[in-house]
């Protein structure tokens, strides 16, 4: 099993290019379920849950081409050819429930398995199924998987989210392009990612308006057509790596960043001190000197602060000068870092949904282990700032939404490489 090791204390200076959305392109991969004709996806990511949708997706008849080392994605589906997502591949990743939607709009059935992904609480799919059931499909829960059927077509429906979900949010979006009548989602979520979708499923003729706000009406439509669409950029990489050169010290280029993307998140980082200005190119940030301040943090959803950049901006906030609050509003049990952190001299209270972090002149290097995905990217960012050397364990984490993070934050400076382990 690899493991990263960083060896702390490197200011960071240079350019970072940003890969397109992992959490964009693995709810894009599934629209192209709903047509007969090939979905093209431009600047795709290089991850393994993005090979884990590809398996999936393959598994149902679909044929995944991946161009130009990856970063152009083809998926035809001409049919397909079984309607069963099996546990095998679906325990794997979360993001597997998207395949339901899409085969009960334009085959009307699907069986697919309850999903699997990292453990930070719970993450029920009932808000999917509700909205499903309000287009009109039957639902049948048995053995761990999910047997739905719409033999007469999905049919438009209103439907209000109780709470804001994103993966319902696109669940809906995209069954609701097929479904007969217009479909009202109320209290829809608001984040990039839902506009991306509703842009290619635009593209691919789909009838759509509001995606961005918190009511989208979708006109079902009778089918929908081949397209080319490219991934936005992935705002939660961007924001991890604007917090490198806040925790090192540095001045760091992000191509391809948006302000937009991060606007909540990057006042957050201007308020500890850190600088943020826009370039022909992207994002640029710089801390050059002292410590940064202080700040709270109450995760939200977007346009709030990401609950997916809380951890990153927790390691952060350990070298703070002063006492900061982190609220966790999205997830509980997303401060399994925490005690990881204290490894490297951090000085952390958990209680409850808050954390309060106490900041300290220095971390120490230490080995630690990731727990979940965002965790893993957050004690590496803690080793960039620690004295002496940190080797973070169980990186199969980081490698579901990271692409090559050692090839760049060394090129822009840090000591930090891969460890490839040897099985006993």
């Amino acid at each position: 099993m690899d493991s990263i090791l960083v060896r702390g204390g490197q200011r960071l200076n240079g350019r970072i290019a940003i890969s397109g959305a992992k959490n964009a392109c693995l709810a894009l991969m599934p629209a192209a379920l709903l047509s007969d004709e090939p979905l093209t996806l431009t600047n795709a990511p290089r991850l393994s849950d993005i090979r884990t949708m590809t398996a999936l997706l393959e598994s149902l008849g679909c044929e995944v081409a991946a161009l130009q080392q990856g970063r152009v994605l083809v998926v035809g589906t001409e049919a397909i050819r079984d309607h069963t997502a099996d546990y095998e591949i679906v325990r794997r990743m979360r993001a597997s429930i998207l395949v339901l939607g899409p085969m009960l709009a334009r085959d009307g059935q699907a069986v697919v398995s309850l999903p699997g992904g990292c453990a930070i609480g719970a993450r029920p799919v009932d808000l999917h199924l509700a909205g499903l059931e309000a287009l009109g499909a039957k639902l049948d829960l048995r053995d761990g998987y999910v047997h739905a059927t719409a033999p007469r077509r999905l049919r438009g429906a209103t439907f209000a989210f109780p709470t804001v979900s994103v993966g319902a949010t696109e669940n809906l979006l995209m069954a609701a392009s097929l479904a007969k009548g217009t479909t009202v989602l109320k209290n829809a979520a608001r984040e990039p990612e839902i506009v991306d979708l509703a842009q290619c499923l635009r593209r691919m003729g789909a009838q759509i308006e509001g995606d961005g706000t918190e009511t989208i009406v979708i006109d079902g439509v009778e089918r929908l057509r081949g397209a080319t669409h490219p991934v936005v950029t992935d705002r939660i990489e961007l924001g991890t790596y604007m917090l490198a050169p806040a925790i090192t010290g540095g001045e760091v280029e992000l191509i391809g960043g948006r302000r937009d993307l991060v606007a909540a998140f990057a006042d957050r980082l201007e308020a500890a001190g850190v600088e943020i200005s826009e370039t022909a190119e992207g994002l640029k940030v710089s801390r050059q000197n002292g410590r940064i301040r202080a700040v709270d943090v109450v995760t939200a959803p977007f346009p709030g602060f990401p609950t997916d950049l809380q951890a990153q901006m927790m390691a952060l906030l350990t070298l703070a000068d002063g006492v900061s609050h982190l609220e966790e509003r999205i997830f509980e049990n997303r401060f399994m870092h925490a005690p990881e952190l204290s490894r490297m001299g951090a000085k952390i209270e958990v209680h409850g949904g808050g954390a309060t972090v106490t900041g300290v002149e220095r971390l120490k290097g230490a080995p630690v282990m990731a727990t979940d995905l965002r965790a893993s990217v957050s004690l590496i960012l803690a080793g960039l700032a620690a004295e002496g050397e940190t080797r973070v364990a169980r990186v199969y984490h980081l490698d579901r939404g990271y692409e090559r993070v050692e090839e760049k934050l060394s090129a822009c400076g840090a000591s930090i490489e891969r460890i490839h382990e040897r099985a006993a």
